[in-house]
C-alpha cells in the first residue's frame, strides 16, 4: 500500500496515479470531515471532476497509514518541519518520499535535510520534475525524477510509484534534483512578471536561459552534478513552469507584473526566492535574477527598477 500524506491537488494526483497502476492507496488529509466527505462522494479532493478510484481510501486518521509500504509526503515546503516534528512518531518506519519543491526559509535546508533531522530513522527520497496535478490525475503522460541515495531503495520505489502514464527516472543526485525543483519556481515567478507586464517573449526566453544558469551554478556549488539540472528536475520543470498559467508561481508573477490581485494559495517560489539568495551568498554564487525576484516580492524594488538593474549589469561572456 502507498500512503499519501497531504490531500491537496498534487498529493491527490499522485494518489490517483498510484491507483492507476493497481496499487492500494491511503490518502490522508488534515481535515477529517473533508476526507470523510470525499470518501462518501468518491470524489478526489481538490481536483473537481475526477472520480476517486476504487483503490484509494480517504482518511483523516494518520494511524491508518500503519500498513503502508512507502509514504509520499506532499505538504507545503515551509510546513514540512512542523508536520514531521508533530507527527513523525505516528508514521510507520518505511521509506519517506519528499514531494514539496522548496527551500526552507528559516534554515535554508532542502526537504530531505529537514526530514533527516525531524524524522530520524526514515529512509529518504525526493520526487520532483515537470508535472501538473490536473494532468497527472487525468492520466496524461508525465515523467518525473525520483532522487534517492540508496540505489536498491531507489529502484524499489521507482517500481512501486511508476504507472501506465507516470514514468519515473532515477538519480542518486538528491541535492541536484531538489535544488532544481525549488529554484525553477523562482525563475517562473520572474517569467510570470515578464508576461504580466507584457515585456515580450524574447525577455521571457532570456530569463529562462539565464535563470537556468543561476540554478546550475548554485546546485553545483552545493555539491550537485550539472547534468542533473539539465534533466527533468531542472530544465524540464523550468520549461513547464515558466510557460503555463497552470503554474501557481507563473500565475503569481503574472499578477504582480500586470498589477492584478495575486491569486493566493501556496506559492513555493515566494519563500524560496530569498532563501536562494541567502544560499547563494553563503556559497559565493551570483544569482541576479533570483535577487531581483526577491527584491520585488519584498517591495524593495519595483518591477521596472528590477528589470533596469538586470539590463544594466556589466556585459560579459555567456
Amino acid at each position: 500500500m502507498i500512503g499519501v500524506i497531504g490531500a491537496g491537488a498534487f498529493g491527490s494526483a499522485l494518489a490517483v496515479a498510484a491507483a492507476a497502476a493497481g496499487r492500494p492507496v491511503l490518502l490522508w488529509g488534515r481535515d477529517p470531515a473533508a476526507m470523510a466527505a470525499a470518501e462518501a462522494a468518491r470524489a478526489v479532493p481538490r481536483l473537481p471532476g475526477i472520480t476517486l478510484p476504487a483503490e484509494i481510501t480517504c482518511t483523516g486518521d494518520l494511524g491508518a497509514l500503519s500498513g503502508a509500504d512507502a509514504l509520499l509526503l506532499v505538504v507545503p515546503a515551509q510546513q514540512t518541519e512542523h508536520f514531521l516534528r508533530e507527527n513523525a512518531h505516528a508514521l510507520p518506519d518505511v521509506p519517506l518520499v519528499l514531494c514539496a519543491k522548496g527551500i526552507e526559509a528559516k534554515s535554508l535546508r532542502l526537504q530531505t535535510g529537514i526530514a533527516a533531522e525531524a524524522a530520524p530513522g526514515h529512509a529518504l527520497a525526493a520526487l520532483t520534475g515537470p508535472g501538473f496535478a490536473g494532468e497527472i490525475a487525468r492520466g496524461l503522460p508525465t515523467a518525473l525524477t525520483l532522487a534517492c541515495a540508496d540505489p536498491d531503495m531507489g529502484r524499489s520505489l521507482q517500481e512501486q510509484l511508476s504507472g501506465p502514464r507516470l514514468r519515473l527516472y532515477l538519480t542518486d543526485d538528491v541535492i541536484g534534483a531538489q535544488v532544481g525543483g525549488a529554484l525553477k519556481n523562482v525563475i517562473a515567478i520572474a517569467c510570470g512578471m515578464v508576461e504580466g507586464a507584457r515585456l515580450g517573449a524574447s525577455a521571457r526566453a532570456a530569463l529562462m536561459t539565464r535563470g537556468f544558469a543561476e540554478m546550475t551554478r548554485l546546485a553545483v556549488a552545493m555539491g550537485a552534478r550539472a547534468e542533473t539540472l539539465a534533466g527533468l528536475s531542472g530544465l524540464g520543470d523550468l520549461s513547464l513552469t515558466c510557460n503555463s498559467v497552470q503554474s501557481r508561481n507563473f500565475s503569481e508573477g503574472c499578477a504582480i507584473g500586470s498589477g492584478a490581485v495575486r491569486p493566493g494559495g501556496t506559492v513555493e517560489g515566494v519563500a524560496t526566492a530569498r532563501a536562494a539568495c541567502e544560499l547563494a551568498a553563503r556559497h559565493g554564487v551570483e544569482m541576479p535574477i533570483a535577487a531581483a525576484v526577491a527584491d520585488v516580492l519584498d517591495g524593495a524594488l519595483t518591477l521596472d527598477a528590477a528589470m533596469g538593474a538586470l539590463l544594466a549589469r556589466p556585459l560579459k561572456e555567456e
